[in-house]
Formats: C-alpha cells, structure tokens, sequence
C-alpha cells in the first residue's frame, strides 16, 4: 500500500502488544487525541481488534499527539519517494482521509481508509479513488482536476523513475481516460461514469493501479 501505511506496520511490527495488558484498549492515556472504542472501530472497519491495536501502535508512534497534521504528513511521505517531489500528491491524499476536513487526520480516519483501500470491494475502492480526484468535492472530476494529479503522481515518481515521459504525459494520460470515462461529452466525469468506465477497461483498471500503489 506503500509510503505511509508502510512506515506504520513495519514499525508495529517491531513491537508486539504486551501480553500483560490483554485488554490495552489503544493505550490511550499519553496521546492529546482519544480515538474511539476498539469494538466501536473493529464495527466500522474490516479489520479485527488485534490488528486495530497493531496498527494504532504505528500511527501513535509516528504521531505521538494522536493526530497528524499536514506537514507531518508530508514529511513522512516524501521519505520514500527520494527522487521526486511527493509534496502536491500528498496534499491531495492528505485532504482525502481529511473527510471532516479539520486540517489533521486521527486515527480514526486512517483506519477508516485503509480498510476501504485494503479490504473494501471494488467499488468502495472506486468511490474513494474518484474522491481523490474531485479535488473541489462538488461530485464531478474535471480535466483539470485529473491532470493536477496525474502530474503530482509523476512529479512524486521522479525523472529516475520515468526517465523518458515526455512533459506532456501527464494531460496525454488524462485525455486519453476521458475519452473513455465522459460517457456523454459533457467535459466532466460522474461518479457513475467513473465506476463504469474503470469496471468495464481492463488498461483502466491496470492504471488506477499505479495510483492505488503510491497511496
């Protein structure tokens, strides 16, 4: 799942839940931020307690406060993509797991994407993609919303990576999806639309999977 989802189980892996403190409901005594109840989120999620505790042992190690703001978001992200600029793109991913947009993301909110990214069904992956690129959350992707993330995906991969895109790779990419997602040229993309048109192209499909990776 790659930069940030990364970073966090590696590191919990590191360290296991004591078997002194069966209950160890998110150890939640030294962090600003209370997340919710285990078993209230073990409902919401589809992960099990155990792996909500692990998980939650990874997010408060990077982020001690129980919260993680923007900045931080950013600079934990750009240290995995070291030859490019991963600035833009997080900002755009930061703002999509920011769903109540309070300018910080809690644990909740983590753990609320990452079952959707990692165990939810096609479509709930879908929805949450196509809320990526509705950059302004007026229900329609536009050309230009597309093409800036397309181009921060690039820009966060780095000429090493794809030492020989032309510059115009990026709108190249996108008018080549709208082609096939604008089902009835009206310059922009429905949520319907989009569900369509990646479920029924397999090269889409395959596409959306460079995206789902960097996330």
């Amino acid at each position: 799942m790659g930069a940030v989802v990364g970073t966090l189980i590696m590191q919990t892996k590191q360290r296991r839940p004591s078997r002194d403190r069966p209950d160890d409901d998110l150890e939640m005594t030294i962090v600003c931020h209370r997340p919710e109840g285990l078993d209230q989120l073990k409902a919401q999620t589809n992960f099990s307690k155990r792996e909500l505790q692990v998980l939650y042992r990874g997010f408060k190690n990077e982020c001690p406060s129980g919260v993680v703001n923007e900045e931080t978001f950013k600079q934990i992200y750009s240290q995995f993509f070291p030859h490019g600029d991963a600035s833009t793109y997080a900002h755009y991913l930061f703002n999509a797991f920011d769903t109540g947009h309070t300018g910080s993301i809690k644990f909740e909110d983590f753990v609320t994407a990452l079952s959707i990214l990692l165990r939810g069904s096609v479509t709930e992956k879908l929805q949450w993609t196509f809320n990526l690129y509705d950059i302004n959350r007026d229900g329609y992707i536009n050309k230009e919303e597309m093409t800036d993330i397309v181009r921060a995906i690039y820009d966060m991969m780095g000429k090493y990576t794809y030492p020989v895109l032309k510059t115009d790779a990026p709108k190249q990419h996108v008018d080549a999806f709208f082609q096939k997602m604008d089902k009835n040229r009206d310059g922009v993309v429905t949520l319907d639309e989009f569900i369509l048109s990646c479920q029924e192209d397999e090269n889409i499909m395959r596409s959306l999977q460079l995206f789902e990776n960097v996330i």
